[in-house]
């Protein structure tokens, strides 16, 4: 009985000890002035102090030398530096996973369109044209592209560091404004080797590896249900090592279709934020010329010029990978900054949205009051084009322009669909008029629609004057 009155006790005090200590841990603690204090709020993580600086040392007043000043001013501005370069370099490397998945909306919309007899051979191009068109641009066709990006005077992307190792540049002609004439060809970052193994080339690499494969993806849509294999391979790893960087670089390596504006006076020279262009009018070339090359599908053109429909195996399938385009299609255009810190982010990627939705409304609209309904098909086809179109233009348009853009490549992408029919084109999955036409319709919505808030500097044009007037861009 004693023992269990002892036991009772010894219980009692061990309760008594137990909310003693809780109540002393939750009582705050007092501190120093100079003592840093538990974040409760987060507001440390997100409104940073001075101690958040790498190598800051808090200053004495009374104390405090020029020299101490200087020192403290300088950690500051550094890491300001490592901060924004390291928001750009996760943004890129963000957008680029995101470009990157696309890659399985390529497939399901080609595979969906198709017959389901030639399912798993369409979906095995979509899916070796990422490794092939990657090898390709691995050996040679980033040096191609942007291994000269500062053997010009327009240089490497700033928001990156201006990637300074990539420098040589093979050109022609003479020298103006420090450049050494107009750029043909990138020399240097084969491999990723030697200049090119740094980490903001590898970063700029990865974001343009991405868009190199849409490219190539794009005519594994046209020629499908009748494009051998082998063909197909070494097609997909020419495009990744030469065809794509060369047009690429003359575009956004600082080559000559960029140097028209501060070597000819054109303007800006060739202006293609995200790739109407650069990616999707040469993707379009090229399906329409493979296309054209191997000839139409036994059974889709009958005596007479009569078209015969060839339907689609798989609709949802075609409306899934749409969606997934869509999705990837604000790291395609948003992602073009190569800067997280852009503020200009956010209406880029709006305007996406707004081109995709006017483009599958109005598609809709012209098949419905064409052929008394509508087709499902041509709904996502129209998303992709409206998408295509803003590509080049996102960044220079306002919202209410961007849906203007949308509008246009719904309809157009329509009536080009059924001219290459006319034509005897055979084109399954409507690649060429989805990216070609509509490609060089976004190319042109640059100049009709830019409204000048956005581009100031362009291809080293205009940063502080253009055209006579002081700061104006676009």
């Amino acid at each position: 009985m004693q023992r269990v009155k002892r036991h009772n006790r010894q219980t009692r005090w061990l309760v008594v000890l137990a909310l003693g200590a809780a109540l002393l841990a939750m009582a705050p603690a007092a501190a120093s002035a100079d003592e840093p204090v538990p974040d409760r709020t987060g507001a440390f993580e997100t409104t940073p102090t001075a101690y958040s600086v790498p190598g800051y040392t808090k200053l004495d007043a009374g104390k405090t030398t020029t020299k101490d000043l200087v020192a403290a001013v300088d950690a500051v501005a550094q890491s300001a530096s490592h901060g924004i370069y390291s928001v750009n370099f996760v943004w890129t490397l963000v957008a680029g996973f995101l470009v990157m998945f696309m890659q399985a909306g390529f497939a399901l919309v080609e595979t969906g369109l198709v017959r389901a007899k030639n399912a798993a051979h369409t979906m095995a191009m979509n899916f070796m044209v990422y490794g092939i068109g990657m090898t390709g641009f691995f050996i040679c066709g980033f040096a191609f592209m942007c291994g000269g990006a500062n053997g010009t005077a327009i240089g490497g992307p700033a928001s990156l560091g201006g990637t300074p190792t990539l420098h040589s540049m093979l050109t022609v002609g003479s020298a103006i404004n420090g450049d050494h004439g107009w750029g043909i060809l990138g020399t240097t970052g084969f491999f990723l080797t030697g200049n090119a193994y740094d980490a903001a080339v590898i970063v700029w690499f990865l974001f343009m590896m991405v868009f190199m494969d849409t490219t190539a993806t794009i005519v594994t849509g046209a020629c499908a249900e009748r494009w051998s294999f082998k063909s197909f391979c070494i097609f997909s790893l020419f495009v990744g090592g030469f065809i794509y960087p060369v047009f690429g670089g003359w575009v956004w390596g600082g080559g000559w279709l960029a140097q028209l504006g501060y070597r000819a006076g054109l303007g800006h020279g060739a202006v293609d934020y995200a790739g109407s262009g650069v990616v999707h009018l040469q993707g379009g070339a090229l399906a329409f010329i493979t296309s054209l090359l191997i000839g139409p599908r036994i059974g889709k053109f009958g005596p007479g010029g009569k078209i015969n429909p060839i339907a689609a195996h798989n609709v949802p399938m075609v409306v899934l990978g749409t969606f997934i385009l869509a999705f990837g299609w604000f790291g395609f255009n948003a992602g073009s900054s190569l800067a997280g810190a852009d503020g200009r982010i956010g209406i880029i990627a709006t305007n996406t949205m707004l081109a995709s939705a006017s483009g599958a409304i109005f598609a809709m609209l012209f098949v419905w009051f064409t052929t008394g309904k509508p087709d499902v098909t041509m709904m996502c086809n129209g998303m992709l084009a409206g998408l295509v179109a803003i590509t080049s233009p996102c960044a220079f348009v306002t919202p209410g322009g961007a849906f203007i853009v949308g509008v246009v490549a719904g309809v157009l992408v329509v009536a080009s669909v059924r001219f290459f029919d006319r034509v005897k084109v055979d084109d399954p999955v409507g690649a060429i008029s989805v990216h070609g036409t509509n490609g060089a319709w976004g190319l042109i919505s640059v100049g009709l629609f830019s409204d000048g808030t956005y581009g100031q500097g362009w291809s080293g044009v205009g940063a502080t004057e253009y055209l006579g007037t002081s700061g104006a861009a676009l």
